[in-house]
């Protein structure tokens, strides 16, 4: 089968993989012929090229700024990509039929690029449901749902599902959503198929290897590391993270390690700054062998999303923390199932972001007991195991 996805989030590198390269390496492995399609921002100064990277051909295709930037920039940069990637395909895959087109969101701006395809090539198409947009930009007041942009996005948003013949979302949630809210679409193409990786085994690190990576980033041998990876935007709730850093701050026995980059960086980082907090550490980038590294050292992930979220989001980042086998720290809106996922697997403990009360009784009891640490991180390795492998999803899409 000749597979072609088309995605915002596939990167460069060699070495470099997430949920997305891991599912298409499955497809690869599987026999199929893979085509990937997705954007080099302009930022990176470089022009659309075509490579083979570990088997599979993959276009990166020059467009603006998505991520990492302001409304605007991102908003104009979206709207553009669906012809910039139709063109590219009619650039270098003018004479590749392709069987099955795989798509992810965000962005929801891929439906002419989805519908040239499925008409040129009497393709299958299959929609990864990872955002659901605008209602989440509506959530955070970025834009309103009854203006003309938000009215544009949302029939955007509508043809996308229309044009899918099956929709595969990240938890139960997500399915009941999509269903209540769009009553037109075919209940019987929208299943769950979860984020999913292709887990690296299990090590264990030397004592002198974690002390040395400890020293590296001033992590004082006794603390407990929390680490937090991933966007620092504002779908994230960054000032209830501020106001956690805020309760650890005379904490002796707490470090919290925070990796990633958005939005929100500078904000965080400003109250770092004048506040000369001594037990968290920002850093603004990291290579993910690197990144990889600090979890194996790590005692607890955290992940964190903005209160007045309606929609139920489901964050990746987890799929890392359970590969590591570290338990889970939450705070997020209360519509998201994170917290029956937690109770399913007993992998970590939730609390409602901006309920600093539950979140200090979560922290003390993960700080407190090493064993509970252990056991809640090795059950979430097992869950992770048991349900969210690449081999499962690729099974539920080429099911149909």
């Amino acid at each position: 089968m000749r597979v072609l996805f088309l995605t915002l989030a596939y990167p460069e590198g060699e070495n470099s993989r997430n949920l997305y390269v891991d599912l298409m390496q499955e497809f690869y492995a599987r026999g199929n012929e893979v085509y990937v399609i997705c954007q080099r921002e302009k930022r990176y100064e470089k022009e659309t090229e075509l490579n083979e990277e570990t088997g599979i051909q993959v276009l990166r295709v020059r467009t603006g700024n998505v991520t990492k930037t302001g409304f605007i920039e991102k908003g104009i940069s979206t709207l553009l990509i669906e012809t910039q990637f139709k063109k590219a395909i009619k650039k270098y895959f003018k004479h590749i039929k392709f069987d099955l087109v795989i798509y992810s969101t965000p962005p929801i701006t891929f439906v002419k690029t989805v519908e040239y395809i499925k008409k040129r090539d009497k393709s299958k198409t299959y929609l990864l449901l990872k955002d659901i947009f605008p209602q989440n930009a509506v959530d955070l007041g970025i834009i309103k749902e009854k203006s003309l942009i938000g009215q544009y996005f949302r029939a955007k948003e509508k043809k996308l599902y229309g044009i899918s013949d099956h929709i595969g979302c990240m938890s139960k949630a997500n399915v009941d959503y999509v269903i209540s809210h769009n009553p037109e679409v075919d209940t019987a193409k929208v299943e769950i198929c979860p984020n999913s990786i292709n887990p690296l085994a299990l090590s264990v690190i030397s004592p002198w290897k974690k002390s040395e990576l400890r020293e590296k980033f001033n992590i004082p041998d006794k603390s407990v590391l929390y680490v937090y990876g991933g966007n620092l935007g504002k779908p994230q709730g960054i000032d209830f993270l501020i106001e956690v850093l805020k309760l650890i701050k005379e904490m002796k026995n707490i470090f919290l390690l925070i990796v990633g980059s958005g939005t929100e960086f500078d904000k965080i980082n400003k109250y770092l700054v004048e506040s000369k907090q001594t037990n968290v550490r920002l850093e603004k980038y990291m290579l993910k062998n690197e990144f990889d590294e600090i979890l194996t050292i790590a005692d607890v992930g955290l992940v964190f999303l903005d209160s007045r979220f309606t929609i139920p989001n489901f964050p990746s980042r987890m799929n890392s923390y359970m590969e590591f086998a570290l338990p889970i720290l939450a705070a997020t809106d209360v519509n998201t199932d994170i917290n029956k996922m937690f109770q399913d697997a007993n992998c970590g403990l939730w609390s409602q972001s901006g309920d600093l009360k539950g979140f200090e009784k979560n922290l003390a009891v993960l700080n407190e007991n090493e064993k509970l640490r252990t056991d809640m991180g090795m059950n979430g390795r097992l869950y992770l195991e048991a349900n969210f492998t690449v081999d499962k999803s690729y099974n539920i899409i080429v099911s149909h």
